[in-house]
């Protein structure tokens, strides 16, 4: 079935900036509350949210097989579980109900008061229940990186790396979607120089730049998922800032490996992006060598070309700069990811999360955490403010934002912004 949704020479009715990351080719999908406190699945188109229970109760949806309910819920659960074919559908519709030139719903001004809204005037909602998060380690830039700090510089890559896409299963229940703030996480520390660990607010709270993948139901327990079939189980993308609190974590993660240290909050962006969508931007991804095993072996453009940056804004004054990566370092795909996940047939559910894992590139301006970026706190950076950071403070923002772009189109994500605050205390 094509993908008419991407024609990158079709305009909306609605009025979108050139640099907008929801131009009418990307389509993607969230969860809303409205002003009048209704809560909705969406999509966005410029400055416009669009209310799609509103839609599928107009009919606009005539045709497609949709259940009565699908759009009137408060997640993405069972529209990622009816499948790519009923994905397609949908934003192949939703293309040509807001393209110019259709004039059902542009001419018909009662219809658009109940489905459109300013998305100033919404609040983003978590776009899926997620039942399962896995977090991946899969740049071999920052792999290496965290090597050379804490291990060997000349053995930095265990010698598992190179050979299976290495990651973790981490927690759903604090996975929060952009805007809500989270807290300094307290915890156990060893102080240099000390054998008895202290208990108090890490005083290393980083991100961690990393995108992640929603995805469908994809087999029942026992059975794999070849990788040349797994994109077909992906729904889209998010951005993802994966924090990490890095003296909790050098203090617990052996043997085990992470888990206070990752799991007190991880910040989403809250629209989902299609892989129908990125479709124009794929590209190669890095040679893998050695050879993987049979089961992870693929050929083409398997992974996308997204743009990532990174800003710290301090508390009252503007926002600096203080990374630009991209996802096409990654060594392992998402479809290798996914591949692995599921070799020793573990079950993959409608509205799994999978994070990609920091994503780091050759140079030190392409660092996906405070940790690189500073070189563990030996080389701090100077914000545009003049106040210097070797990681995040109390009250300061991180926000990542990600986009593709050639010569014809803008495919974004929006932002995910988050504040770090003071560690909770009970009233």
């Amino acid at each position: 079935m094509p993908i008419t949704a991407n024609d990158p020479s079709r305009i909306s009715w609605l009025d979108v900036s050139k640099k907008s990351d929801f131009p009418i080719q990307n389509i993607p999908f969230g969860v809303f509350l409205t002003k009048d406190d209704v809560v909705t699945i969406g999509t966005r188109i410029g400055d416009f949210a669009i209310d799609l229970g509103a839609l599928q109760q107009l009919n606009y949806f005539e045709g497609i097989e949709l259940t009565d309910d699908m759009f009137m819920q408060d997640t993405l659960n069972d529209f990622i579980s009816d499948g790519k074919k009923t994905w397609r559908l949908v934003r192949n519709r939703i293309a040509e109900i807001f393209d110019a030139n259709n004039a059902e719903l542009r001419d018909n001004e009662k219809h658009r008061e109940t489905v459109i809204f300013n998305v100033e005037d919404i609040e983003m909602q978590l776009p899926v229940l997620i039942g399962d998060y896995t977090d991946f380690y899969s740049s071999k830039e920052h792999a290496t990186n965290v090597g050379k700090m804490f291990r060997d510089p000349e053995n930095a890559l265990l010698p598992n790396w190179l050979h299976i896409p290495v990651g973790y299963h981490g927690r759903s229940s604090t996975i929060v979607p952009s805007g809500i703030p989270v807290h300094r996480p307290m915890g156990q520390t060893l102080p240099n120089g000390e054998t008895t660990p202290v208990f108090g607010p890490s005083r290393l709270v980083d991100f961690e730049l990393e995108t992640a993948f929603i995805t469908t139901d994809a087999n029942i327990m026992g059975e794999n998922i070849p990788v040349h079939e797994a994109e077909d189980y992906i729904f889209g993308m998010v951005l993802l800032n994966d924090w990490s609190a890095r003296d909790i974590q050098k203090w617990e993660y052996v043997p085990l490996g992470p888990f206070l240290a990752k799991n007190f909050a991880s910040s989403i962006s809250p629209w989902i992006v299609t892989l129908d969508a990125l479709e124009p931007f794929r590209t190669k991804g890095p040679k893998q060598d050695p050879m993987p095993l049979p089961y992870l072996q693929e050929k083409g453009k398997k992974t996308f070309d997204i743009n990532l940056e990174v800003y710290i804004q301090p508390e009252n004054t503007e926002a600096s700069l203080i990374s630009k990566s991209n996802f096409k370092y990654m060594y392992w795909s998402m479809a290798q990811q996914l591949a692995h996940h599921a070799s020793n047939g573990c079950r993959i559910n409608s509205g799994d999360m999978m994070g990609s894992g920091t994503i780091s590139g050759s140079t030190p301006d392409s660092f996906g955490s405070m940790l690189e970026l500073t070189w563990g706190g030996k080389n701090p950076l100077k914000l545009s403010d003049g106040t210097e950071r070797k990681f995040i403070n109390d009250n300061d923002t991180v926000i990542m934002k990600g986009f593709c772009e050639n010569k014809d189109i803008r495919i974004g994500f929006g932002e995910v912004c988050s504040k770090l605050l003071p560690p909770f205390t009970r009233k």
